[in-house]
């Protein structure tokens, strides 16, 4: 019996290595098996097993679908706009796969990792809206939506990104990787993370 056990145990150790080696990994290389460690953020940071990040726009005829779309590919739709990248979807695939080469020799860490902890740091809480009252305007500081903080993050390091790389001999790709990097270690370096500091000083002084 003692060995029939040993056997069945062996045998179910096997199925289980076999079921981990079949999850799927992005660009055949990198685990989404990634913990997001913002509260607020877990519903809307999306680490659907996937290989190649292009699901053709199946979300976009349903309303806040995109949250289900994997954060990766999120990140690869946001460099295509705007400018000469616009609708340049395998061109903005090469730069991201290059860019997480680039992280991963850079830190050793998996880059999807890198990236949820970037989008966590750079994801803004407070903003101020435009209130009329008595014929007077005034801005008011206003809660941010999860779905909108990812947004934001998304934006501001894709912004960042481009912005380093105009009229600069780097490549995009290594400006998208240092960029990703520094919103992650929260440097204020950042244009993201810059970003999100000032949104919420501005908003700071208009509660």
């Amino acid at each position: 019996m003692a060995r029939g056990s040993r056997i069945d145990s062996s045998i179910q150790v096997k199925k289980v290595s076999k079921q981990a080696q079949a999850q799927p990994q992005i660009f055949g290389k990198w685990s989404l098996d990634v913990e997001v460690k913002d509260p607020g953020l877990q519903r809307y940071i999306s680490l659907s097993p996937i290989h190649v990040p292009h699901t053709m726009g199946r979300h976009e005829h349903h309303k806040f679908h995109k949250s289900r779309l994997n954060i990766v590919e999120r990140l690869i739709n946001n460099l295509m706009r705007p400018g000469k990248n616009a609708g340049k979807k395998s061109r903005a695939i090469s730069f991201v796969k290059n860019a997480f080469e680039i992280i991963h020799l850079r830190t050793g860490r998996n880059p999807v990792e890198v990236l949820v902890r970037a989008i966590e740091n750079a994801a803004p809480c407070e903003d101020t809206t435009r209130i009329s009252y008595g014929g007077i305007a005034y801005h008011q500081a206003v809660d941010i939506s999860p779905q909108r903080r990812v947004d934001l993050a998304l934006r501001f390091i894709t912004e960042g990104a481009r912005n380093a790389a105009f009229n600069n001999p780097r490549p995009i790709e290594e400006c998208l990787a240092e960029e990703i990097i520094l919103a992650a270690n929260r440097d204020t370096a950042s244009y993201a993370v810059q970003k999100r500091n000032e949104m919420e000083r501005i908003a700071l002084h208009a509660r």
